[in-house]
C-alpha cells in the first residue's frame, strides 16, 4: 500500500460506493467513507463488509473511517466521491451545511437529479456553487461486481485541470485497475446516465424474446442516438465517440449479467409491470429515472431536439403505459 494522507470522502453505501472504497484502500492510509444507514455503519465495524453488496469484500478497519454523519465527513476532507443514487442524492446534498467550494468533488452518479433535470456535476455547480475546475467524473466502463472480484477492469477519470485527473488516478490505480483521462466532464457524465437507458432498451429487447441481430443493430444505433443526443443538449465539441468512456461503457451496461438497468429492462419485456419489477430488484435501475429526465430535456428545445427514438420509445413504456411488444415493433421500423 502507498502511503497517503491526502483526506478523501466516498459519499454513499451502495455497491458502486463499495467498489470504490475498495479501490481507494488499495493506495489509500485512511479513506472517509459516509453511510446513512446505522445498521450498515455497525454492520462494517463487527464484520468488516457491506451487508448488502458486495460481501466478499472485507475492509481493514485501520484504513475506513465510518460515519452517519455526512457533514463530519466532507468537512474533513479534500476530495470528495459521490456515489449515492441519483433519486436520492439530492436529499442527502441538501443535508450538507459544509462549504464545498473549495473541495474537489468528483461525481460517480450515473443518473439525473430528477429534482433539478441535471446531471450532479450540473447541480453541484448551480446549487452547491463549486466552480467546474474542482469537478470531476469517475465512469466506467466498469462494474462493481468485477471490481470485488478484482478483475481488469477500466475507468475514465474526466476533470478539466488535467492535474486533478491524475491525482484522482494516483487513488485508483492497482494492478487490477487502470484509468484514462478526458477533459470532456459533462459529456462524459451525460454518456454514463443514457448508457443505463439503452441497457433497458437491450433488456426489454432481451425479455420479448429479439436475438443477438436485432441487438446489434439496436445498439449501434444507440451510440449514434447518444452522440446526438450530447451535441445537442450538452456541447457540440467533437467527441470521439469510439472511447471506452462512451461505447465501452454503454457495451458493458447493455450485454452484462451484472447490469442492473438491463436485467430491469428484461423483466418488463418478460411481462412485468413497472412497479413489480422495480419492487423485485434489489438495487435501484438509474436507467428508469434517468429516461424520464432525458425524454423531457430533449423535449424543451422543441423543434431543435435531437433525434432519440431508442429513448423515447422505453419512455412510453416505462412512463406511458406502452406495450413493448408494440412499442419494439415501431422502435424496428426507425432502426438501420
Amino acid at each position: 500500500m502507498t502511503a497517503n494522507k491526502h483526506k478523501i470522502a466516498v459519499l454513499g453505501s451502495g455497491s458502486w460506493a463499495t467498489a470504490i472504497v475498495k479501490m481507494l484502500t488499495e493506495n489509500m492510509e485512511q479513506v472517509a467513507w459516509y453511510v446513512r444507514s446505522t445498521y450498515t455503519m455497525e454492520h462494517l465495524k463487527l464484520h468488516r463488509h457491506n451487508p448488502k453488496y458486495l460481501q466478499q469484500v472485507l475492509f481493514n478497519l485501520d484504513q475506513i473511517k465510518i460515519s452517519t454523519d455526512i457533514n463530519k465527513i466532507v468537512e474533513q476532507a479534500d476530495t470528495i466521491i459521490i456515489a449515492i443514487p441519483s433519486a436520492f442524492v439530492k436529499a442527502e446534498l441538501d443535508k450538507i451545511t459544509v462549504n464545498l467550494k473549495d473541495k474537489i468533488v468528483f461525481s460517480a452518479v450515473k443518473g439525473i437529479v430528477p429534482e433539478t433535470l441535471l446531471i450532479l456535476g450540473e447541480h453541484l455547480k448551480k446549487y452547491k456553487h463549486i466552480p467546474e475546475k474542482n469537478l470531476g467524473v469517475i465512469a466506467g466502463p466498469c462494474h462493481a461486481e468485477e471490481v470485488a472480484m478484482e478483475r481488469l477492469s477500466y475507468l475514465t477519470i474526466a476533470a478539466k485541470r488535467k492535474s486533478v485527473a491524475k491525482k484522482m488516478s494516483g487513488y485508483l490505480n492497482s494492478w487490477y485497475l487502470k484509468t484514462t483521462y478526458s477533459k470532456d466532464v459533462f459529456g462524459i457524465e451525460w454518456a454514463a446516465v443514457l448508457k443505463n437507458v439503452y441497457a433497458i432498451a437491450a433488456g426489454i429487447a432481451h425479455g420479448l424474446g429479439y436475438g443477438d441481430n436485432f441487438q446489434a443493430v439496436l445498439i449501434s444505433n444507440a451510440i449514434r442516438e447518444m452522440k446526438k443526443f450530447i451535441k445537442k443538449n450538452v456541447d457540440k465539441r467533437k467527441r470521439n465517440i469510439d472511447n471506452s468512456a462512451y461505447l465501452g461503457d454503454l457495451l458493458v451496461t447493455a450485454y452484462s449479467i451484472f447490469s442492473r438497468n438491463r436485467t430491469f429492462g428484461s423483466m418488463v419485456g418478460k411481462g412485468y409491470t413497472v412497479k413489480s419489477a422495480i419492487a423485485e430488484m434489489r438495487m435501484i435501475a438509474e436507467g428508469y429515472y434517468a429516461v424520464q429526465s432525458a425524454y423531457k430535456i430533449n423535449m424543451e428545445r422543441g423543434e431543435n431536439k435531437a433525434k432519440i427514438p431508442i429513448i423515447e420509445a422505453v419512455y412510453n413504456i416505462l412512463y406511458q403505459n406502452a406495450q413493448p411488444k408494440t412499442e419494439f415493433i415501431k422502435l424496428s421500423e426507425k432502426l438501420n
